[in-house]
């Protein structure tokens, strides 16, 4: 059976029409925010899932309507294509180093939502912690969006790192690979001893 979604989502902020198929496939993605394309990108290609994304929101106040919203309806996709979730592996962890910086991520696909974000990017000076004009506190509420639709254990570390492109890049490269592994088909029944998740 495929686990596919297609999710459209209009607010007053964005509109936005997101598909996933969670056993693979091409991927294409706009948001209107480039350096956050490039972000979803590695979701994709390393978490082996299919991905098409289209967002338009209102950027010109700033990033954060289209990035929250996007995770928001990401998350449903997840868990509206996981079905009953039989057979998966449901845990995933990961381990990425990018030059000198290393994301941990751990999942667990379990039905309740949490995340624990331990990730500390760099502020130069007086100006606040960014990557471009990609404002840094919106890697946190992506993923916190993420897990509060897709109801996901989520648990990322960054122990160390210098450049804030490197630490983002690691956590959504993390994150993919750890969803990967959680997402496998690996028997024929539910992972949970209450025979269901």
């Amino acid at each position: 059976m495929p686990r596919t979604a297609h999710i459209q989502r209009k607010t007053h902020e964005t509109d936005i029409d997101l598909a996933v198929d969670l056993d693979g496939g091409p991927y294409a993605i706009d948001t209107g925010v480039g350096f956050f394309d490039h972000m979803l990108t590695h979701i994709a290609k390393h978490g082996r899932v299919g991905l098409n994304v289209k967002c338009v929101g209102d950027v010109h106040i700033d990033d954060h309507h289209s990035v929250e919203d996007v995770g928001i309806v990401l998350g449903q996709a997840i868990d509206r294509a996981l079905g009953d979730k039989r057979g998966i592996e449901r845990y995933g962890a990961a381990n990425v180093p990018m030059d000198e910086t290393l994301a941990r991520v751990a999942l667990d696909l379990s039905g309740r939502p949490a995340l624990v974000f331990h990730a500390e990017f760099k502020s130069f000076g007086d100006d606040p912690a960014s990557i471009g004009t990609f404002d840094v506190q919106l890697v946190k509420e992506f993923f916190n969006a993420v897990v509060n639709n897709a109801k996901i254990n989520l648990h990322i570390e960054v122990p160390w790192g210098e450049n804030n492109h490197h630490i983002a890049e690691a956590v959504f490269k993390a994150f993919g690979r750890a969803l990967r592994q959680a997402l496998a088909i690996t028997s024929d029944d539910i992972p949970s001893t209450k025979g269901s998740l």
